[in-house]
Order: structure tokens, then C-alpha cells, then sequence
């Protein structure tokens, strides 16, 4: 699953949820933080640049997902073609973006 912000590049034949409603709303931490409630996460991958461009957003990865892998930003998109489903936030800062390898909580 990607979680994406809302300028991320998205896949062609791939089920999207599209939440982006205004810039910002839904957010990319509220978004990520509902969906983590429901799964169980068994890796996650995020682009190298989030560091640097996005600390706010790297700190929230790193706290809620402790196995998370860096990948560069140009790597990521091209994961995001193997991915079943994308989750678009409303957020509009930049490297908001993670895919998912999970499974359901039960």
C-alpha cells in the first residue's frame, strides 16, 4: 500500500482512495496514523530525500514505523507500480510518501 502525498506520481491500473480534499486535508500523519489502527505492518519504505526535505515528516515515520527502509525518491516510484493499493492525503509538503507491506490486524 502507498500512502502518498497529494503530489506523488500514481501508478496507472492500481485501486486509488483518493482523500485529497483541500491542500493539507486530510493530512499525511492522520492518514498514516488511521490506516496503521487497522493493519499490521510488516516493512515500510520511504525516499532517502524525507530526511533532509521533510524532516517533520521523516521524525513521524521513524516513531511510528521502527523497520522503515530509504530507498532514493526516483527508487520509490518505481515500487509504487508493484503496490495493490494507493491512499492519497491531502498533504502538500514534500516526500510525504511510504509504501506499506502489511497484513490485517486479526
Amino acid at each position: 500500500m502507498l500512502i502518498c502525498d497529494s503530489g506523488m506520481p500514481i501508478p496507472a491500473d492500481v485501486e486509488v482512495v483518493d482523500l485529497a480534499f483541500l491542500p493539507g486535508i486530510p493530512g499525511f500523519a492522520e492518514v498514516l496514523d488511521g490506516i496503521l489502527a487497522e493493519v499490521v505492518v510488516e516493512g515500510a519504505i520511504a525516499a532517502e530525500e524525507v530526511v533532509g526535505g521533510n524532516p517533520e515528516c521523516d521524525a513521524l515515520l521513524d516513531d511510528r514505523l521502527p523497520a522503515l527502509t530509504y530507498v532514493p525518491h526516483e527508487e520509490l516510484k518505481l515500487l509504487a507500480h508493484a503496490v495493490k493499493l494507493v491512499v492519497r492525503t491531502g498533504e502538500a509538503t514534500p516526500y510525504a510518501n511510504v509504501i506499506l507491506r502489511c497484513g490485517v490486524a486479526f
